[in-house]
């Protein structure tokens, strides 16, 4: 491993504490009544994520301003609202995984009803946890960016993406409807992620517009290698059910636009990304590296 490998594996290694912390802060005692849902949430909210998501909307702040206590409680918003959509697309009425994060599912062990009840919980947790965020600047209100993580987490974007996905499972869709799928189901939130952590800084409009269109590059070639790899690696390796979006029939791009071409659009839109974030100048090297990274990820 190189040296600038290193490095940013020991950044994403601090900024998971930070935000280990600060969600320990966030969430409700597990010792609260009722017990059962309370225990549920720490199960699957301290799981072992990655903490991706939370991760870029601290750099999209640090882009902007070098700190990133500001965008703090926004990410742990993004992180609750992730971690709900994982709980319900592992159910059996959706992708039907038993297996998340190394762990057996959240529904295997508490049972459906329960999961979809703490899913719920973690969606509305994160809108109290996003009304906490103090932004340095008046550039952007705090309603306007609650109404940005709503938006990204509705009907319009992530929702959207996982009905698609569904109605889309053993058909033969094309390159356009597979990146509409991909466009809102994952890399919605990844977008977002950075923009609230930008705004929260108080971004100016070209930076919040380059961090934008940086996001939505990452989304899609971050969507594209976790295809690549349910197909490439193990199930140990990735904690979940490797192969299985193959044996579904499920709307991806090694199944849909075969292996070699998947590679091929991973690498263009980490390219993209790339662009984008050199376009930030200096300001934009972290997000240069975090591209980088996430393109040679195993798991």
């Amino acid at each position: 491993m190189d040296d600038k490998a290193m490095e940013i594996e020991a950044y994403i290694a601090k900024q998971q504490g930070i935000v280990e912390s600060a969600l320990r802060k966030y969430v409700t005692d597990k010792s609260k009544k009722p017990r059962i849902l309370h225990e549920a949430i720490d199960y699957s909210l301290f799981s072992g994520g990655k903490r991706l998501r939370p991760i870029l909307c601290l750099a999209g702040a640090h882009t902007v301003c070098m700190t990133t206590d500001c965008a703090l409680p926004m990410a742990c918003a993004v992180e609750c609202i992730h971690t709900y959509s994982l709980i319900h697309d592992d159910l059996p009425s959706m992708d039907n995984d038993d297996f998340r994060r190394g762990k057996p599912s959240l529904h295997k062990i508490y049972g459906e009803a329960m999961a979809i009840l703490t899913g719920d919980a973690l969606l509305a947790l994160a809108f109290e946890i996003a009304s906490l965020c103090s932004p340095l600047g008046s550039n952007y209100p705090l309603s306007t960016m609650i109404w940005e993580l709503a938006r990204a987490a509705g009907s319009r974007a992530l929702v959207a993406g996982q009905v698609a996905d569904l109605e889309s499972e053993g058909k033969d869709i094309g390159l356009i409807q597979l990146r509409y799928i991909h466009c809102r189901k994952t890399a919605a939130l990844i977008t977002v992620a950075l923009r609230l952590g930008a705004m929260s800084a108080n971004a100016d409009e070209k930076t919040l517009r380059l961090i934008t269109k940086y996001g939505r590059s990452l989304g899609l070639a971050f969507q594209i290698i976790d295809d690549i790899l349910d197909v490439t690696q193990t199930t140990e390796v990735l904690g979940k059910s490797a192969g299985k979006d193959q044996k579904a029939k499920k709307a991806t791009y090694p199944r849909i636009m075969g292996l070699e071409y998947s590679k091929k659009a991973a690498a263009y839109y980490t390219q993209k990304s790339l662009y984008y974030a050199s376009a930030l100048g200096e300001n934009g090297r972290l997000l240069s590296e975090l591209a980088n990274y996430l393109l040679a990820r195993k798991r």
